[in-house]
């Protein structure tokens, strides 16, 4: 897809491609699939690792595959997510909604692999 395509007004979005999952932080993301309707993503965050300042654009249909608690810090370092604080972990291998995300980090505080696919759907405004 054009970064044309990526910036039009419909979606609304005011951060730069430049942050988007797989420009930003390619060494967490990959595409596994992409038209003009969805993107897929996997991400895999090893115990210890933090995925560099990156954006998702559209919201998804998140499915975990393997769960660690994480820290995910907004572009000024604040804390935004603590899984450690009262959080109830997910269920594995099914799906949950999951709203666009601002520029943000996540640290993988846990002792497994976070393992994720996330369908992103493109065409919401």
């Amino acid at each position: 897809m054009s970064p044309e395509k990526l910036n039009s007004p419909q979606q609304n979005w005011p951060w730069p491609d430049s942050l988007d999952a797989l420009v930003a932080a390619s060494a967490f993301h990959s595409l596994i699939f992409e038209n003009d309707c969805v993107r897929a993503l996997q991400t895999r965050i090893l115990p210890g690792q933090t995925v560099p300042l990156h954006t998702h654009r559209w919201p998804c249909v998140l499915f975990i595959f393997s769960w660690s608690d994480f820290v995910r810090r907004d572009h000024l370092g604040n804390v935004t997510l603590d899984t450690r604080l009262g959080f109830q972990p997910p269920a594995l291998n099914s799906p949950t909604w999951m709203e666009r995300l601002p520029p943000h980090t996540v640290e993988n505080v846990g002792p497994s692999e976070l393992f994720t696919i996330q369908v992103e759907i493109k065409t919401t405004p």
